[in-house]
């Protein structure tokens, strides 16, 4: 087994482990892919066609108004999944962009071969149920952050949740995802020690 179908297997141990014959089907439906550096992996109005396991660099999905501004919603890195999971379950067309920041390397799975899969095994349904209810606990804190904390609790927040982004993400992008300005960021990189 590759490294990085073994470290697939232990994350998704540690999700909701799966009997080893259906690891073992489970396992045969991931592909290798790479891409570059600021590579746009899904557009708005595409139907993401891939749910990716982040093996190596760093991604983000952001949204992009009329105006041209740019709001980032997630980072996703090693070891992680990716890629904009409500087009790839609902099979419906993107409202966001997944990019590339780093070089990056994955094993994605297509969406009609991990359908079938839940389709047969339910212990895959039951381990993609219970990622997606962790990952939308998620996404109800980050809303609590947006709405109720101060510039300084969102990136104290942040850096307990993952003290090793600011090394990853470039600052911009920090600033953006937590929506204060890059001068105020800048400013809170050198008030705040964790």
């Amino acid at each position: 087994m590759s490294e990085s179908l073994q470290l697939l297997r232990s994350i998704i141990s540690s999700i909701r482990p799966i009997p080893d014959a259906d690891w073992t089907e489970f396992s045969l439906i991931w592909k290798p892919f790479k891409a570059r550096r600021k590579e746009t992996l899904t557009s708005e109005n595409d139907t993401e066609k891939y749910l990716y396991f982040v093996t190596e660099g760093v991604q983000r999905v952001f949204y992009l108004d009329d105006q041209g501004r740019e709001a980032t919603l997630v980072f996703t890195y090693a070891p992680s999944f990716g890629g904009v999971i409500d087009s790839f379950l609902l099979e419906k067309p993107s409202r966001y962009y997944y990019e590339t920041l780093t070089p990056s390397s994955f094993l994605r799975a297509s969406f009609s071969e991990l359908k079938e899969l839940m389709d047969r095994k339910p212990s895959i349904e039951r381990l993609i149920r219970t990622g997606l209810t962790e990952s939308m606990s998620g996404v109800m804190e980050r809303l609590v952050e947006i709405q109720c904390f101060s510039s300084e609790e969102k990136f104290r927040k942040l850096l307990s949740r993952s003290p090793h982004i600011m090394q990853l993400v470039p600052h911009k992008y920090l600033a953006n995802y937590l929506g204060i300005d890059p001068t105020n960021f800048s400013k809170l990189v050198n008030k705040v020690r964790i």
